[in-house]
C-alpha cells in the first residue's frame, strides 16, 4: 500500500499527467512533457476495485454504454454485448438488474463493459480484492483465461502477490514508487534483485554473511552457491518456494 502503484495505472490510464517521462502504448506516445492524449482516445478498458455498475441501467445498457459514446449502431451494440456476455459467463443477462447480481456478477459485468469496446490494453485496479477468497480465486483463473483467449494485453495493478505470480506473465514490484525488479514470476522466486523482493515476494529468510570462490559463509556456516559474483558481503534469501537464491 502506498508503492505508486494506483498513481502509475492512472497515468497510464490519462487520469493523471506524469511530471516528466513518456507513456506509450505500443508505438503511440499518449504523454510526454506538454502533450497528453485524453483518456477516452487511448483505447483502454479500465476495471475498479468497487464494481461501478449503473444500479439505474440493466445489465445490457451498462456493457454497451462505451459502444454508445463510441457511436456503434445498435444491431452491433447488441451483437457485441451478447458477445461480451458469453465471455464473462453471463449469457442472456441483458436485461437483468445489477441490484439482483452476487458481487461477483457485478463485477464480470464491468469486466465485460471494458472488454466490450475492443480495447488495446486492459487496467485493472485491485479488480478482485473486494471479492471474497473462493470467488476471489476463481474469478482470477477466468480472468486468465479470458485474457488469454482475446490476446488481449493486461495491466493488473494488485498488492496481492500470489494474485500477481499466478496471473502474470510479467511481473514489476514497486516500492517508494520506484521499481524494483521486473521479471517473471519463476524470475522473482529463484533470482530476486534485493532482500526486499525477497521478502515481499515469498517470505523468505534473509542470511547476511560473505560470498568468496569457496561459497557463502555466515555465522560460521559455509553454503556452496552457482554465483556468478564473488567476493564481499553477500546475503543470502531462503524461502519454500525456491529453496534459496542468491540476492547481492
Amino acid at each position: 500500500s502506498g508503492s505508486g502503484k494506483t498513481t502509475l495505472l492512472r497515468t497510464v490510464a490519462g487520469f493523471i499527467a506524469p511530471t516528466a517521462g513518456t507513456v506509450r502504448i505500443g508505438d503511440a506516445v499518449v504523454a510526454s512533457p506538454g502533450r497528453s492524449v485524453e483518456p477516452e482516445r487511448r483505447g483502454l478498458g479500465m476495471v475498479f476495485q468497487q464494481h461501478a455498475v449503473w444500479p439505474h441501467w440493466n445489465v445490457g445498457r451498462n456493457i454497451e454504454y462505451p459502444l454508445r459514446r463510441a457511436g456503434v449502431g445498435r444491431t452491433e451494440r447488441r451483437r457485441r454485448v451478447a458477445e461480451a456476455l458469453d465471455l464473462v459467463g453471463l449469457p442472456g443477462a441483458e436485461r437483468r438488474n445489477p441490484a439482483t447480481l452476487s458481487g461477483g456478477q457485478r463485477q464480470r459485468v464491468a469486466i465485460a463493459r471494458a472488454i466490450v469496446a475492443r480495447p488495446r490494453v486492459l487496467l485493472l485496479d485491485e479488480a478482485l480484492s473486494a471479492l471474497d477468497e473462493p470467488l476471489r480465486d476463481r474469478l482470477r483463473l477466468e480472468l486468465r483465461a479470458l485474457t488469454r483467449e482475446l490476446g488481449l494485453t493486461v495491466v493488473h495493478v494488485t498488492h496481492d502477490r500470489s494474485e500477481a505470480l499466478a496471473l502474470a506473465d510479467r511481473v514489476v514490484v514497486v516500492d517508494g514508487g520506484r521499481v524494483q525488479q521486473v521479471g517473471t514470476p519463476a524470475e522473482l522466486l529463484d533470482a530476486p534483485a534485493s532482500a526486499f523482493v525477497a521478502e515481499f515476494v515469498s517470505d523468505a529468510a534473509i542470511l547476511r554473511g560473505s560470498l568468496d570462490a569457496a561459497g557463502f559463509r555466515a555465522d560460521g556456516h559455509a553454503l556452496v552457491l552457482d554465483a556468478a559474483r564473488i567476493d564481499g558481503a553477500a546475503s543470502v534469501a531462503v524461502g519454500a518456494a525456491s529453496g534459496a537464491a542468491g540476492a547481492a
